[in-house]
């Protein structure tokens, strides 16, 4: 497995994280299973969030996770709170922040969270709360880092205005097919395509100015919830592209899309949710696809984009 370090966070994490949404379907053997063949092909970073079955994946991992014969020290943990289903709305503010902590916490029976991420923005949100609430959090020993999910540059920078622990992580939507996190720069000031427009006021280039590292979530899906490219027959050339490096490196061809995003110099990491320990496996054999610069645009080219 290839390993990264997070600015100003975690040292020496996986490249590829185990998100763990899914995770309620399963029973707790076979959740052990699932963790364990992650971490048995390297993975060694677990990706939550109190809205993945209303925090039944942080208990169905906790149920799990003495089953594998692993240690606590062994894996990072990272949870990311703000989303309020029952309630319909985002909430950041210090009360929900600190409740939705302990919350994780006792679910997944762990004293700490490596991780804690800010779950899309709340419209509300007031920044010098958001710094109370973490204050406590790593005063208390409950999380060792901070970090947002789906934010665009402006906002973040509000939060460093107050917040004074590093935010080290912005984790944001990106595969082949959703690739609008580094689309505009091509086709800037260009008319003729809607793939001109910023839809996340450069959000990629913020992060690397600012040590932040970028984590891809579903990197083989369509959309938000239309299912994946892989075999899909409305992305025949995509397909044909991703088989033909495949072949060649003898991988899947999801194994290719992922490593499509890891070749990127941002370092990122990128975030799988298949509970099928097969399709872990072949997930995690992306770090072993070597990409040239002429193979990533082949591909970048086959998903439907064109060179202006």
């Amino acid at each position: 497995m290839k390993m990264i370090n997070i600015a100003n966070g975690p040292q020496q994490v996986s490249a590829i994280i185990q998100g763990c949404m899914r995770m309620p379907a399963l029973s707790k053997e076979d959740a052990a299973k699932v963790i364990r063949t992650a971490y048995d092909n390297g993975i060694n970073f677990f990706d939550h969030a109190t809205c993945y079955g209303a925090g039944e994946a942080e208990t169905r991992f906790a149920e799990a996770f003495p089953l594998t014969g692993l240690r606590r020290e062994d894996i990072y943990i990272q949870s990311k709170c703000g989303i309020c289903p029952e309630r319909q709305e985002f909430d950041w503010t210090k009360e929900n922040i600190l409740a939705s902590t302990d919350g994780i916490l006792q679910r997944l029976h762990t004293d700490h969270l490596d991780t804690l991420l800010l779950h899309r923005p709340d419209l509300l949100f007031d920044p010098e709360e958001v710094a109370a609430a973490f204050d406590q959090l790593e005063s208390a020993g409950k999380v060792r880092w901070f970090g947002v999910s789906n934010l665009m540059p402006m906002q973040i920078a509000l939060l460093k205005k107050y917040v004074k622990q590093p935010l080290v992580i912005d984790q944001v939507q990106l595969s082949l097919e959703q690739s609008q996190l580094i689309d505009q720069p091509l086709y800037m000031n260009n008319k003729t395509t809607d793939l001109s427009i910023n839809r996340d006021g450069s959000a990629l280039d913020y992060c690397r100015l600012h040590d932040i590292t970028v984590q891809a979530w579903s990197p083989l899906q369509i959309g938000m919830f239309g299912g994946t490219f892989i075999d899909n027959p409305d992305y025949p050339e995509l397909n044909r592209a991703l088989a033909e490096i495949a072949e060649r490196e003898q991988v899947s061809k999801a194994a290719v899309a992922i490593a499509w995003i890891l070749r990127h110099p941002a370092k990122m990491q990128a975030i799988i949710g298949t509970m099928n320990p097969s399709h872990i496996q072949d997930a995690c054999d992306a770090v072993k696809v070597t990409l040239s610069h002429h193979d990533w645009y082949a591909l970048y080219l086959a998903s439907g984009k064109f060179l202006p």
